[in-house]
């Protein structure tokens, strides 16, 4: 007995070890492995792809590092999408650590290839605010009484990036980044039902099925991005291999590695109850 239990703790530190190797492997040499666009993805895409030139575009961070893994990419994704079209990005948020994700995936897209953009001019981070649905309806009526000053403490009418922006409905769109309540469901509700701006997002992979009756020939929402595949579809929709296209190659190796596994548990426990009913035979 004690032959077997040392036996199976080794077979356990060699399945360990091979899973570390090959989820390793793909985040130090990107495979590159190919990614369909789904649907959902491409309209989002095209929401802020084929929006006004100079467009004013809210991405609000409703999330916290917990959820920074899928959520994070699409972040930087849509940044640097709006910034190829020449759009004004907007940062919100409708959770308290939202707005250091804002800074992070500002901070990340400058430092890969937009060094020229200006804040205040082409972004602003508006920072936190509490209320969920209640704030938002009020950012319908008046923007600046919600938001008076960005996180710097800038009154919004020295802003350039805001000017013009008196109320909710002169927003040209809205990229809801969500891993829960308040998100994406309270910008549907009061940006998209109630002032008709267009709304997109993204939630966590589990939260994603929630949100597909929104996606209606009404056009609740336009599109949507459900977890890390989809922040690696946007990617390569924009053309970059970030952080979700090289965090894919590692999952769908690993993926790939735990069913070989599977199949070899199969095989062995097979083998072991065939070999078990012909003793018993004999």
């Amino acid at each position: 007995m004690t032959q077997d239990l040392k036996k199976t703790q080794f077979e356990r530190r060699i399945i360990f070890l091979t899973l570390f190797i090959v989820v390793t492997l793909p985040l130090i040499f990107p495979l590159g492995l190919k990614t369909e666009i789904t649907p959902l993805v491409q309209n989002a895409y095209d929401m802020i792809e084929t929006a006004p030139d100079s467009s004013r575009i809210i991405i609000s961070f409703d999330y916290d590092p917990s959820t920074i893994t899928e959520l994070q990419p699409m972040a930087q994704a849509i940044i640097e999408h709006c910034w190829r079209r020449g759009h004004k990005v907007i940062a919100t948020a409708l959770w308290p650590q939202g707005a250091s994700m804002a800074d992070a995936a500002f901070s990340f897209v400058i430092e890969n290839g937009y060094k020229d953009k200006q804040y205040g001019v082409d972004y602003v981070n508006l920072g936190y605010k509490p209320g969920g649905t209640v704030t938002l309806q009020a950012l319908g009526r008046d923007f600046q009484t919600i938001f008076p000053s960005d996180m710097k403490g800038t009154p919004i009418s020295e802003i350039p990036a805001m000017q013009g922006i008196a109320k909710l409905g002169d927003i040209d769109a809205v990229m809801s980044l969500s891993a829960g309540d308040p998100g994406l469901m309270a910008w549907i509700m009061v940006a998209s039902d109630k002032y008709k701006v267009k709304v997109s997002g993204g939630t966590t992979a589990i939260s994603a099925p929630g949100f597909l009756t929104y996606v209606n020939k009404n056009q609740q929402l336009i599109g949507l991005l459900g977890g890390l595949k989809a922040a690696s579809e946007y990617e390569k929709l924009i053309g970059v291999k970030g952080k979700a296209t090289v965090n894919m190659d590692a999952q769908s190796v690993a993926h790939v590695l735990i069913l070989v596994f599977i199949t070899i548990g199969n095989i062995k426990a097979f083998r072991i109850r065939r070999k078990t009913r012909n003793a018993q035979m004999n």
